[in-house]
């Protein structure tokens, strides 16, 4: 008995191994697990929050405790011009823009890396058309009446090809998966850039508005105590005039006048600086844009602070730097993948003919598929470098994961003692001031009664002026602290509001900025 060989086994082996190869496809790597913010544990409270023993002032945290800000923060200080101001931030500010745009260029880098575990089909039709030389060597031509060859000029040639190509590397070992995953981690980190670029920009823009207002303060200020001191100049100049006084105080007065006007003048340049810079901020020409003058005189509102523990939830930053360290542990998966074979599949098909009117006959199909196994054997250490390296990466955005946080902790602390301490320090201004306008009165009267000179009365003046130029600035630093607290706080956002990573991995349409 003959037996034939089935030519159907060697393939039915090869299907076997392939699907056995499906099956045991998995995700090499270490698993990420978000590991602790802290070495210890979270606070339960914040230091610094005022109590009934520490807290002299008029400041107060907002009831209850664990309340928290949402949405447009700065609504909290219920200032019209500030809320217009930051609604065209929003929309306007350049550096917003360009966050904006980085986040969604790291999704396109997702859609990007998908296209990866799909296969890859390519064409390339060819037309050749060739005439050969009729002094090649041992070269013929057509043929003679007898039958044989003659020599002399080789026929034309014609040859059309229409081949179809496929390649595809199946993902076995997760190295497509895990650069899947890195991706929507870094376009994770890049939202989370925008919202702290967002906040930065926010903070940045009310206490420029805060800091004008403070100048306008002082102009006010100032402006009254030009007034006061061109008033005892024409006192002065009348007493001198009539003999009363000698000329020395006459020339005492008009010089503390010409320094009160001095100063006065001076407070133009922040004041235009800061106008300048909101206008920047806001998109807006400089030259283009003023905003009128008008005295800051609020006090910092009462601001939700909640609980320690939630503070990890808030802010941008911590999120961002959170989502670099899951980037970097996909990262060592896809090192990782580097130790295993890799499977490629790859098949041609198409149509050949050396005449181009029969190309698409049937007869002039061809085919041809296989696959290819390779494994690096020896590679001088550069894998395992490689996901050492990474790891290295990873441990480094673990502690800087965690230098965050505690930064945003004694942000926190930080904003809290300056609001506390500034509000009772306001308190203590309030009195110097009065007792200093006391002063002046006392030694205006000794003054008028001809007890003391004039002397006298220009450091009670210069004392009153001083007082309430500190006044003024410590009301401004109030306000920007405030401010600053906010920030630290992580203004309205909390971790719910960042996207997911099927929200970064939808489709992205394109626009172009003009």
């Amino acid at each position: 008995m003959v037996k034939f060989m089935d030519n159907s086994r060697p393939r039915l082996l090869f299907s076997s191994v392939i699907a056995a190869l499906f099956l045991a496809g998995c995700t090499v790597g270490p698993k990420y697990h978000q590991p602790a913010a802290t070495v210890q544990a979270p606070p339960v409270a914040y230091k610094e929050i005022p109590t009934q023993q520490q807290d002299s002032g008029d400041w107060k945290i907002a009831q209850p405790q664990d309340a928290m800000l949402h949405g447009k923060w700065w609504e909290i200080y219920n200032d019209a011009e500030l809320n217009s101001l930051e609604d065209q931030l929003n929309i306007n500010n350049q550096n917003i823009k360009q966050a904006f745009e980085n986040f969604m260029e790291a999704r396109t880098l997702i859609a990007q890396a998908r296209s990866q575990l799909y296969p890859t089909l390519s064409v390339g039709p060819t037309y050749t058309y060739s005439h050969p030389s009729a002094n090649l060597k041992n070269t013929t031509g057509t043929t003679g009446a007898a039958g044989t060859p003659t020599t002399g000029s080789p026929p034309n040639s014609e040859l059309a090809t229409l081949p179809f190509s496929a390649s595809w590397e199946p993902d076995l070992w997760g190295k497509v998966r895990n650069t899947i995953h890195e991706q929507q981690y870094d376009a994770q980190l890049s939202a989370a850039d925008l919202e702290n670029e967002k906040l930065t920009e926010q903070a940045s823009l009310a206490v420029f508005l805060f800091e004008l207002r403070g100048q306008d303060a002082l102009q006010k200020v100032l402006d009254a105590t030009v007034e006061v001191d061109k008033q005892s100049v024409d006192l002065t100049r009348s007493r001198f005039e009539t003999g009363v006084d000698d000329e020395i105080s006459l020339v005492e007065a008009q010089n503390v006048l010409d320094n009160a006007i001095a100063q006065a003048t001076n407070l133009g340049i922040l004041r235009a600086q800061y106008e300048h810079a909101i206008a920047v901020l806001i998109g807006t020409v400089p030259s283009s844009f003023s905003i009128p003058f008008k005295p800051l005189d609020a006090a910092p509102p009462a601001i939700p602070l909640g609980v320690p523990s939630q503070l990890l939830e808030r802010r941008p930053d911590v999120a961002a730097s959170e989502r670099s360290m899951a980037a970097a542990n996909a990262q060592i998966g896809i090192a990782t993948a580097a130790y295993y074979p890799t499977l490629t599949l790859g098949g041609t098909a198409g149509f050949e003919s050396s005449l181009l009117s029969k190309l698409l006959n049937w007869p002039s199909h061809f085919w041809s598929v296989g696959p290819t196994i390779s494994e690096t054997i020896f590679d001088a250490g550069l894998r395992s470098a490689t996901v050492k390296q990474f790891v290295a990466t990873y441990n480094a955005d673990l502690a800087s994961y965690r230098q965050t946080v505690l930064t945003a902790f004694q942000q926190v602390e930080d904003n809290l003692a300056a609001v506390r301490i500034l509000s009772k320090e306001i308190q203590e201004q309030q009195q110097a001031v009065q007792s200093a306008q006391r002063y002046v009165e006392l030694a205006q009267a000794r003054y008028d009664t001809g007890v003391d000179q004039y002397l006298n009365v220009l450091v009670a003046q210069t004392t009153l002026l001083s007082d309430q130029q500190t006044l003024a600035t410590l009301h401004t630093q109030a306000m920007t602290a405030s401010v600053a607290l906010i920030e630290a706080l992580g203004g309205g956002w909390d971790r719910t509001q960042l996207p997911t990573p099927a929200q970064v991995s939808e489709k992205v349409h394109e626009t172009k900025s003009n």
